[in-house]
């Protein structure tokens, strides 16, 4: 055990010693640069980097496929397409009735525009209901509490796709759930190739997993509130239902927003785990904005990229808006904000 803990010493020593070495190197630089350009040019200076990296791989992107948007043909690099300006955006938003897309130019844009704005307010509901929920429970005195939370918590560190595949061997003809179902004497359904069911599956298992995630931040949130409120409503004789309307929901404003917003931008962009189960089927049931644009830009035969372009840059700018009156919303609720 002591030549163990030598060894241990030794490492730190030395650990501590390249520490202390690299400090001395770039202290009097840093030093220099600070007297020179004050404390907010060292404060750009330290955000140079990352504002480069987002320049580079966001601002960037983003232009180029603006560019795109406003480009025709099948050709995939950008000097060898035709310039045609807003056609692709006419093309895409002309119907002779919005409601009924076999009506439209581009009809798989609006099913999946249908589909996306389907899924969205149901997932996104039932999401938040169920997260908050489960935040209730796992901020009660449970036993095992750690281990609850661990255990709705994993499905987040899955990757898309594993979920996808995961739920499509349960959910498949000779799956896992249906042979459960066999062998209580029920007939097996086809989860997948019927469209009603998979769209139901599709918003199922992007709740699983996902919502681990937004019952942390509620969790969070729930942890923040001051107990002394909930002792002075226990010894007021406070029903539970009036508390938790009185005070939990309200003081858990802020955080209900963040997972609103997160929430709705996800379920927007759904695509790894519904792709990886159902492809889109039966039919076009499962086809979302997300899909659309992957196979319309780059898997389609017939692909064409400008036309991909211009609907992500039309569902960015539907997501910014409805975030925007979101947070509109969420401020004017706030009593800070009310009273500025």
């Amino acid at each position: 055990m002591s030549a163990i803990s030598d060894i241990g010493d030794k490492t730190g020593a030395a650990l501590a010693a390249s520490v202390k070495w690299a400090a001395g190197i770039i202290d009097p630089p840093l030093r220099w640069l600070q007297k020179k350009a004050g404390f907010n040019g060292m404060a750009a200076f330290f955000l140079a980097p990352n504002m480069l990296i987002f320049g580079i791989f966001i601002l960037v992107p983003m232009v180029i496929n603006f560019a795109y948007s406003m480009t025709g043909g099948g050709a995939l690099f950008l000097p060898d397409r035709v310039f045609v300006g807003g056609d692709q955006y006419g093309r895409l938003l002309t119907c002779s009735d919005y409601s009924r897309p076999i009506t439209c130019t581009e009809d798989q844009f609006w099913i999946a525009v249908r589909n996306t704005a389907i899924f969205v307010v149901v997932q996104v509901g039932l999401m938040i209901v169920l997260a908050l929920t489960t935040a209730l429970v796992l901020n009660k005195s449970l036993r095992a509490r750690s281990f609850w939370r661990a255990v709705f918590f994993f499905p987040v560190l899955l990757s898309p796709v594993v979920v996808g595949l995961i739920w499509r061997w349960i959910l498949q003809r000779q799956g896992l759930l249906n042979y459960i179902l066999f062998q209580f004497g029920i007939e097996p359904t086809v989860w997948l190739t019927d469209r009603f069911w998979a769209f139901v599956a599709a918003v199922g298992v992007s709740i699983w997993a996902h919502m681990g995630f937004y019952a942390l931040i509620l969790l969070a949130g729930l942890q923040a509130i001051p107990k002394d409120l909930y002792e002075a409503a226990e010894m007021d004789g406070t029903r539970p239902a009036r508390v938790f309307w009185r005070i939990t929901l309200p003081l858990l404003g802020p955080n209900l927003l963040v997972v609103l917003v997160l929430a709705l931008i996800r379920a927007v962009q759904i695509f790894d785990e519904v792709f990886v189960l159902t492809g889109g089927g039966p039919g076009t049931s499962t086809l979302f904005i997300t899909q659309y644009i992957y196979e319309i830009g780059f898997a389609s035969v017939l692909r064409n990229p400008g036309l991909a372009a211009a609907a992500s840059i039309l569902m960015g700018a539907v997501l910014v808006v409805l975030t925007l009156i979101q947070l509109g919303v969420g401020r004017r609720k706030d009593p800070k904000e009310a009273a500025k």
